[in-house]
């Protein structure tokens, strides 16, 4: 594993979008600590948001705070609108008004946002640019992270020392909503026992 590819892409965005732009998606899985260090450390200006649901496990609330801490910064919060029960109902409907709504929010103000999107993650991510249009929602999508396993994730958090979601040491190895939310590796903890396999954040536009 090296650094430098990563490092490459945000310098590529900062230099076409400029920092004021940027903006990161913090999702407070283990990609997001290695993202809110790189971009600390090579887009300053750049903007840091996350998607508070108000369901998100407390493990998760804590480690948005170390985050925090650690940086001296403040992580921008968008809610949507919260309807009770909609998450065993129709849980595309409670994605969409969780997450989806908010996300185009928070994306207003920007060219270009960052996520932690990997191509092993699951079977609809091998195809991830590190650095494409984002057509669903008008604007360019980094991925700084799309090529790099697991492993390497874990080595950099490692190397630097980084707060991450402690989920991850109980078998969680993707965290989303308590609701929706189980331990599993992948995502196979996610939305478990229903094909839903993405909140809607990363899907490609209808054609």
């Amino acid at each position: 594993m090296t650094d430098s590819r990563p490092e490459e892409i945000i310098a590529e965005a900062v230099e076409r979008f400029g920092e004021d732009r940027l903006a990161l998606a913090a999702s407070w899985q283990k990609e997001t600590a290695v993202l809110v260090d790189l971009v600390r450390k090579h887009a300053p200006g750049a903007r840091i948001f996350t998607l508070d649901t108000g369901v998100l496990f407390d493990e998760t609330y804590a480690t948005w705070r170390k985050v925090e801490e650690r940086y001296g910064i403040t992580v921008e919060a968008y809610r949507g609108d919260w309807v009770p029960g909609l998450w065993a109902t129709d849980p595309d409907r409670c994605c969409f008004l969780r997450k989806v709504e908010p996300l185009e929010r928070a994306l207003a103000d920007a060219d270009c946002w960052i996520s932690g999107v990997r191509r092993d993650q699951s079977p609809d991510r091998v195809d991830t640019e590190e650095l494409d249009w984002d057509e669903r929602h008008g604007l360019w999508k980094a991925n700084p992270l799309a090529t790099w396993t697991e492993r390497d994730v874990w080595a950099y958090i490692s190397a630097h020392d980084l707060p991450y979601n402690p989920l991850h040491d109980q078998g969680y190895s993707s965290i989303g909503c308590t609701h929706c939310t189980l331990p599993g590796a992948g995502r196979e903890g996610r939305w478990a026992g229903l094909e839903k396999t993405e909140c809607g954040l990363h899907a490609p536009a209808s054609r």
